[in-house]
Parts: C-alpha cells; structure tokens; sequence
C-alpha cells in the first residue's frame, strides 16, 4: 500500500523544527503564526515540538502564510537510520519561491542548521519580476550554464564555475541565455 502525505508527515521528525525555522525566518512569533492560522499557540508550540501532527488541512495554511509548497514540508525517500542525515537525489524535497521557471530542491536534510544548502534550476529566458530582498548571506555556485544576477546598479554575468555572494541587498536574476541554468547555494539563516 502507497505512502500517503499524512503517514509521511507523521514520520518526519523535523517537521516541527522546520516549520519554526521558517516561522523565525519569516520574523513570525508562535502568537503571529497561530493567529493567523486560527489555532492556538499551545496548539502551534506542541505541532513545533513535535508533540502533535497538523492535519493536511493546517499544513496547506501554514504553507500558505509561510509562502512554501505543502511539499516543501514534507521529507520523503529517507531510509531507515538516514533521516536528518542523508538526502537522496530523488527525495529531494522542493523549495523555493513560486518563481515561473525556477525550481530548487533542499540538499539540506531539514531546515534545523544555522544555513541550508539549495539546488536551483533557472529555465531558459525565466527572471525574477520583482527585486528581492532578503537578511541572509547567500553564496551561489553556478555548476552549468549562464546567468545575470543585477544588484547596485551593476549586471553580473555568471557562467559555470563561478559564484556569487549576497549579504541582504536588494537583487534581480534573469536567464537570458537558451539554455537552462543550474546553481547551488549556502543560505544563511535558512529562509525556505
């Protein structure tokens, strides 16, 4: 018999721990979370402490007010004695903004580390609309293909093998190129 999303969250033992990494992340109290959910704050305190499960219904909220995909908060293909320590390459649990044309994965076991480590995928011709902000340090690698990451007043063309650093300022990224662009980055605090 399959898997079904609610036996994996009920096995996931961050679960609790990812979500109040992202709830800090985002400058959310338990208060903020709770209230803007319509549960209690004894009741978000016991789903971050992994005393209690949210039912789908509650993790469809808190994805939403957290602005990350249901998925996002649940960590699949772990073997026995794996979890919170190995990621495999198709458990990769999906991250990111609801960029068109961008897809990230976490490599990051969960979210409980003072960074996490993410692979991001830019499709040909996809940009960010939008500048973006965020109070991280960020560092990305760029393992193929090209792509221009405008902050400052400045363009920054990347091309495989090199990197780039952002600590806060506001950025735009675009791929101009015809070919997809793949990177991967150390966020610090964690922010999906």
């Amino acid at each position: 018999m399959a898997e079904t999303m609610l036996d994996a969250v009920a096995k996931q033992r961050t679960l609790g721990a990812d979500i109040r990494a992202l709830r800090k992340a985002r400058g959310m109290t338990l208060t903020d979370l709770a209230s803007a959910m319509g549960r209690s704050v004894g009741w978000l305190s016991q789903v971050e402490r992994d005393l209690s499960n949210p039912a789908i219904v509650d993790l469809g909220k808190m994805a939403e007010i957290l602005d990350v995909s249901v998925s996002s908060l649940v960590q699949t293909g772990a073997e026995p004695g794996e979890e919170g320590i190995v990621v495999r390459a198709d458990a990769r649990r999906p991250m990111g903004s609801r960029t068109a044309g961008l897809t990230e994965g976490l490599l990051s076991p969960d979210l409980t580390d003072d960074f996490e480590m993410v692979h991001s995928h830019y499709a040909p011709g996809a940009s960010l609309a939008s500048p973006l902000s965020r109070p991280t340090q960020e560092v990305g690698y760029v393992i193929k293909g090209r792509i221009d990451f405008m902050m400052n007043g400045q363009t920054f063309r990347l091309r495989a093998g090199d990197s780039i650093r952002l600590r806060g300022q506001e950025f735009l990224w675009a791929n101009n190129s015809g070919k997809e662009c793949e990177m991967i980055w150390a966020i610090s605090p964690p922010v999906y």
